[in-house]
């Protein structure tokens, strides 16, 4: 019963961990390209520079928080608790890291289309290493969590395709 839920746990952030980037990604790659083009004119409104500086910020804190609030959330976890506890408090740590992620993935995709600055870029691709190192792995489970050696085999055990 343990394995089976924590199996479930895990194949559901390893499918959020796809799924977003398969969001985040195409439309930042289509804005890339319109960018890079420089013969295409869509007549968009460009953004202020106060504007563009509060976008950036918010998505340099951004960055900066998510990876704050994933590492603060991380440190609930207790000794005495179960590995399905565990498990569930990093499901639910990375789950709001995905989402913090995608939401600064599609900010930096809108600033690039309204500035065409290359801070946007830089930011994206930040956030790009930020979702590599956020997705689930038995040994990036068993390292955060600090796993015993009997966790960390059972972890790999129920991880492992059928």
């Amino acid at each position: 019963m343990e394995n089976q839920e924590i199996r479930k746990i895990y194949q559901k952030i390893e499918q959020l961990s796809l799924v977003v980037l398969l969001i985040a990604i195409p439309p930042f790659g289509v804005v890339y390209l319109y960018h890079n083009s420089g013969n295409l004119d869509w007549g968009l409104p460009s953004l202020p520079d106060f504007a563009n500086g509060l976008l950036v910020g918010i998505n340099i804190g951004l960055l900066i928080g998510q990876y704050m609030i994933f590492h603060k959330k991380l440190k609930t976890a207790s000794e005495e608790m179960s590995l399905v506890e565990k498990v569930k408090i990093y499901a639910q740590a990375t789950t709001f890291r995905f989402w913090m992620l995608f939401l600064i993935s599609i900010l930096s995709t809108v600033g690039l289309l309204l500035d065409q600055g290359a801070v946007h870029i830089l930011i994206f691709a930040v956030c790009l290493v930020f979702f590599s190192l956020a997705k689930p792995s038995v040994d990036r489970i068993s390292r955060l969590m600090k796993l015993k050696k009997e966790d960390r085999e059972l972890l790999r055990e129920t991880t492992r395709p059928v």
